[in-house]
């Protein structure tokens, strides 16, 4: 591993800047721990990008992302009232499709994890909270019904119709398939992979397909499950999921399902990679304009994104285990940013937050 790791890093609008700087900040003790030095790029994107270059992703940019060994992403959006102005209309699309696309990123993981310090803030029933869960939905990030063509719209009158098309090869489900039993082996051995067998034909295949490449991990357990069943069980008994391999819709609904049942989108990580191992970081939730500058913004997903750019990027397995024994630490000290506050919690803010999760990573 070389003691070298160049880090593109992509702050973006809303409190992306803040919840950035507490990433980076724990970037910084890893390497003092490491002896790994982190060369740190930052760039623009988003509506920061469109004061600078009208654009939402600029070619600068890019070539730092292309010149990097990951990028660390924070978020982009602006303000509901603003969503008209060319300043903000297509900027997720602009941005995020835009850098997917770039680099080839096919491959979406989104942690779902549910400390028990933090079994209030589920919708889930109590006793099913208290005892915690800690899911990975694996997703498929650039074929199916989203890309798949012909689609549109036909006819007029009563008769106008409109379609899509849902389509995947061999190829891309092998491809997914493998990144998820791969995980599996680093985490417990189960992959519960999502379809509509039942119904459509596309899903016979998908189904087909993963089963061919689960009789090549003999070691991980394998369990097919219709998606309609899959989001009542998320509901009924999370524990019973280790990792969700989903094509690209299900992927979507049931990683937003999984991850209000932790209750904050200001806890929860993501990534995308590409075949290199090449990956996108960033948190789950949104860049929050309301909220942006007050110093109140939740770090967690941000700092755990890390974690996840360690892991998964930079082959860094024991410093991003570090990181996330440190968040729950924390958490288990009682310490909430406003979004996961209770009445006799100890209220952090944004930079403090980030120095108490340093602090104890430093300890360990």
């Amino acid at each position: 591993m070389t003691n070298i790791k160049k880090i593109a890093v992509l702050p973006g609008d809303g409190i992306g800047p803040e919840v950035m700087s507490e990433a980076v900040k724990i970037l910084e003790a890893v390497s003092k721990k490491t002896g790994v030095t982190f060369i740190f790029t930052e760039a623009a994107v988003g509506g920061a990008a469109w004061d600078t270059y009208r654009k939402h992703l600029p070619e600068e940019t890019l070539d730092i992302c292309q010149r990097s060994d990951a990028i660390l992403f924070g978020s982009v959006g602006g303000p509901v009232r603003e969503q008209n102005s060319p300043k903000w209309q297509g900027v997720e699309v602009n941005s995020l499709l835009g850098l997917r696309k770039s680099f080839g990123l096919y491959a979406n993981l989104r942690p779902a994890k549910l400390f028990p310090s933090l079994a209030f803030a589920s919708p889930l029933r109590r006793d099913v909270a208290e005892k915690g869960f800690d899911i990975l939905v694996v997703r498929e990030l650039t074929g199916g019904i989203y890309f798949g063509q012909p689609k549109g719209r036909d006819g007029e009158g009563e008769d106008e119709k409109a379609f899509d098309t849902m389509v995947y090869s061999r190829k891309e489900i092998r491809r997914i398939a493998r990144t998820a039993f791969d995980i599996a082996r680093k985490r417990r051995n189960k992959v519960t992979s999502i379809d509509k067998a039942n119904v459509l034909t596309t899903m016979v295949f998908w189904r087909h397909v993963v089963e061919e490449v689960a009789s090549e991990y003999p070691d991980v357990e394998y369990e097919p499950m219709y998606v309609d069943n899959a989001a009542m069980q998320l509901v009924k008994n999370p524990r019973q999921f280790d990792v969700m391999l989903c094509g690209n819709m299900f992927g979507d609904i049931l990683s937003d399902e999984a991850a209000m049942l932790t209750g904050s989108l200001g806890m929860l990580p993501s990534a995308s990679f590409a075949d290199t191992g090449f990956g996108m970081y960033e948190p789950g939730g949104g860049s929050a304009p309301d909220i942006a500058g007050q110093g109140i913004a939740n770090p967690i997903a941000q700092i755990l994104s890390a974690a996840m750019m360690l892991r998964y990027s930079l082959e860094m397995e024991n410093s991003a285990s570090d990181i996330e024994k440190a968040v729950e630490s924390v958490l288990d000290d009682g310490y909430r940013t406003a979004d996961i506050y209770q009445t006799g919690s100890k209220k952090a803010g944004t930079a403090q937050m980030g120095d108490l999760i340093t602090q104890a990573f430093n300890k360990i």
